[in-house]
């Protein structure tokens, strides 16, 4: 939920504000080599990360001859801010989502009288629809010149998008006289020979048709209520693991106010070309940590390019607006900007008989595999400490009782055992708790996540992702996830394993550790 204009948010340095709220850590060996010699760095080791400055919102990632096309909102003036700030639009282009390549800002900001560029989409043309040739890749983003009237222009690229030109400086969507109209996605209807674009509107995702890209048309809308601004919205078709197909509609959604995440929101449900009927009226999240923000889901292909209609891929942002500029890493390695893991998400029926989307970390992280230690069965009874130290892997683990209140991990501990972050089970949920660590959020509202768990299975099986300044717990495969940034002390390595009220076995236990 934004309480000021991106462009305002952007504004000013953050580096003075994070370094004043976050202590100072200790430098450490295995800081990766892009850092200065002089500080530890706190770049993540395997998950994405901005060249420098700024990046948040993710823009939806395209197939383009052989590669994943990945725009991100980048500012380059982040830390010295002024009058310049504000985003373009920067690409990063992958064969396996796990490795990125930067290739630059391929949408400018401030090379038009509308200002800089935010959120929006981008599509191949494949059929020339809009007039810029066969296989154009065609942007829609929204710009506000005034910093507040909204409205949805269009960036043409005829070079594989790799660089785009604005078309006109006249909005192909003018704001019809309301706050909320930005993060325009657009897809194609193949069976009815249109575009249909999702806009967000405060707590309303409008629908929208086109012929051509270039001219819109309001068909219907969808009106949800109690949380929050809707922004991103996202709306695709699936095949689930019964064969049945379903469309999903997505939105990000900062739901604290009513005791629910702040992330991604869906519903499953019916479109019909023009309006969207949802299975159920509350929604589902598809992560319920507190930092997965505008993300966004893409299509699944393989190598050569076929597509894979009963899985997408999805990224989230690594952060909230809520401390947006609090973050250890621009001191040492000049940038705010971190990214989830890819997942991918596939569509799956409950035993009542609601369908959820599932979520597991990229197959093509098995490739970055550097290290492996496996442990085995491990019996725990109170907190046993292993023989392990790091601060960027892997570890999954299935854990089994026959009584006992609660069990999990406790990440990146501190030597005394004071600092560490928390995840796992107790009663009748699963949590992340990184309160007992260094963490972006002052408030001290937000330190422990959760999500529904049934105490009777007496298994759960975790795969935890951590990294240098993140933990993204998936929960009995993928059934729920937790992601939330941490900033703990580099020097904080120690790992252990806890119950609370009984003992339990952590079966298969295994460590891994990427080279990206």
């Amino acid at each position: 939920m934004r309480t000021m204009t991106r462009r305002a948010l952007l504004a000013g340095s953050a580096a003075g504000a994070a370094s004043a709220a976050l202590l100072p850590a200790a430098p450490t060996a295995a800081a990766k080599p892009k850092a200065a010699a002089t500080c530890a760095s706190y770049r993540a080791e395997y998950h994405f990360t901005v060249p420098d400055q700024w990046k948040n919102d993710p823009q939806r990632p395209i197939w383009i001859d052989g590669e994943y096309h990945y725009y991100y909102l980048y500012n380059p003036d982040y830390l010295t801010g002024g009058t310049t700030a504000g985003t373009a639009w920067r690409l990063a282009t992958s064969t396996d989502l796990v490795s990125f390549t930067d290739r630059g800002i391929a949408v400018p900001k401030d090379l038009t009288p509308n200002g800089d560029v935010w959120s929006g989409s981008a599509v191949v043309d494949t059929d020339n629809t809009a007039g810029f040739g066969a296989g154009a890749v065609i942007v829609i983003a929204t710009m506000a010149p005034d910093d507040v009237t909204q409205a949805q222009y269009l960036y043409y690229s005829t070079d594989g998008g790799r660089t785009f030109t604005n078309h006109g400086t006249d909005p192909v969507l003018p704001n019809p006289g309301v706050r909320d109209f930005r993060d325009p996605k657009v897809i194609r209807d193949e069976e009815r020979g249109r575009w249909v674009m999702t806009l967000a509107e405060n707590n309303k995702v409008g629908f929208y048709h086109s012929a051509d890209l270039k001219s819109w048309i309001y068909v219907s809308g969808f009106i949800k209520d109690g949380i929050g601004v809707l922004e991103c919205p996202d709306l695709f078709r699936i095949r689930a693991e019964d064969g049945a197909w379903k469309w999903v509609l997505g939105v990000s959604a900062n739901g604290k106010g009513s005791g629910l995440p702040s992330t991604y929101a869906y519903w499953t449900g019916a479109f019909d070309g023009t309006a969207f009927t949802p299975d159920a009226s509350d929604p589902q999240w598809l992560d319920h940590g507190w930092d997965w923000y505008a993300a966004v889901t893409f299509e699944k292909r393989d190598a050569g390019g076929t597509l894979d209609p009963a899985a997408r891929y999805a990224i989230g942002w690594l952060n909230h607006w809520d401390y947006a500029n609090t973050t250890p890493t621009i001191d040492c390695d000049g940038f705010n900007g971190t990214d989830s893991i890819v997942r991918e998400v596939t569509l799956k029926r409950a035993t009542s008989g609601t369908y959820y989307l599932a979520s597991r970390p990229v197959a093509a992280l098995d490739d970055h595999v550097s290290r492996t230690v496996n442990l085995g069965d491990l019996e725990v009874d109170g907190t046993r400490l292993l023989d392990y130290s790091g601060t960027s892997y892997e570890l999954t683990t299935e854990i089994t009782w026959d009584q006992l209140t609660g069990a999990g991990l406790q990440l990146r501990r501190s030597s005394d055992g004071g600092r560490h972050i928390d995840a796992g089970i107790y009663r009748d949920y699963a949590f992340a708790n990184r309160r007992n660590t260094v963490n972006p959020d002052a408030s001290g509202n937000w330190q422990e996540s959760r999500s529904p768990f049934d105490p009777s299975a007496r298994m759960v099986r975790l795969r935890v992702l951590v990294d240098r300044t993140s933990v993204e717990m998936f929960v009995d495969d993928g059934r729920y996830v937790h992601s939330m940034e941490a900033f703990p002390y580099l020097v904080d390595t120690g790992l252990a394993l806890f119950t609370i009220d009984g003992a339990a076995v952590f079966r298969n236990t295994v460590i891994r550790e990427f080279t990206v």
